[in-house]
Order: structure tokens, then sequence, then C-alpha cells
């Protein structure tokens, strides 16, 4: 087949193979190469680094206000997350179709909370300190980094 430039193929790069359909063993295989992190593992790890930053603020600033702060930042990441892990999970054995629709709108209502929850600072933390709330997001959003880190690696007997 010849693209309309009257190349072969579509693609630039004829180097590659084309993609193959893995067999049932060798899917197996892959999935037991590159293991799957549990959400509620990296909703678990953002909580901890929630806290520690909270505590870390609040040790380094003296001043409870900016440890509540930076908590209230962390819990906009987690809180969200944690609801997008909740109904995730209640989407397992649909369909590819259900499930990629189904994501899309849990991603939806995460954000929708998380930005609900930032509008609402002001209210809910008394003498809220914005850089320490920004501090507290943001660390607990790079968790989600650190799930690369946790996929077991395999040796090459196969083992972990």
């Amino acid at each position: 087949m010849t693209d309309p430039l009257g190349r072969d193929g579509w693609d630039e790069d004829e180097s590659e193979a084309p993609a193959k359909r893995l067999t049932p063993q060798e899917a197996q295989l892959l999935r037991a190469r590159l293991p799957i992190v549990s959400p509620w593992r990296v909703v678990a790890a953002q909580a901890v680094a929630g806290v520690l930053v909270a505590l870390v603020s609040w040790g380094f600033s003296g001043q409870a206000a900016v440890g509540w702060s930076a908590l209230y930042g962390a819990a906009t990441a987690v809180v969200p997350s944690a609801v997008l892990a909740r109904g995730i999970g209640r989407l397992s054995g649909s369909g590819p179709a259900v499930g990629a629709v189904g994501f899309m709108v849990w991603e939806g209502v995460k954000v929708f909370l998380a930005l609900a929850m930032l509008l609402a600072a002001a209210k809910v933390v008394p003498s809220l300190s914005w850089p320490a709330l920004l501090v507290g997001l943001v660390v607990c959003l790079k968790v989600n980094w650190l799930a690369l880190l946790w996929r077991g690696r395999v040796r090459n007997d196969g083992s972990r």
C-alpha cells in the first residue's frame, strides 16, 4: 500500500516490525513481567507524603496554620484520587468501551472535586497559607510518579 506521497506503507520508520497479536500465554507472561501497581497503594503513598509534608511544614514554620494548610493541600490530591480509585474499581469486568468512558467520567469527577476543594480552602482552613497548601498538593501529585519505581523488577530467572 502506498500513501498519498507515493511511499510504501504509512509509517515513515519502516524498520519497525508490524504489531502482532499476543497469544494468551504470551499475554500472561507479559503481565507477570510488568506487574500493575494498585491505585490504592498510590493513594496510600500520597496520604503518607501529605502527612509528612504537613508535619515538616509545621515544624519548620512553627505555625499550626501552615501545617494544616499543607495537610489540606495534600487532601485536595488524596481525596479525589481515592474517589477515582473507587470509581474505576467498580468498572472492573466491564468491556473496553465502558471502561474507557467510565475512566473519563471518574477522572472528570476527580478534577471537579479537586477544584471544589481548592475553592473551599479559604473557608475550611483558618489562617490559610496558600504556599503551604500548594506545596502539599504538588508533593502528593508527584507521588504518582513513584508508582513507576514500585513496579517489581524481574531477574533473568523470572523471579522478582
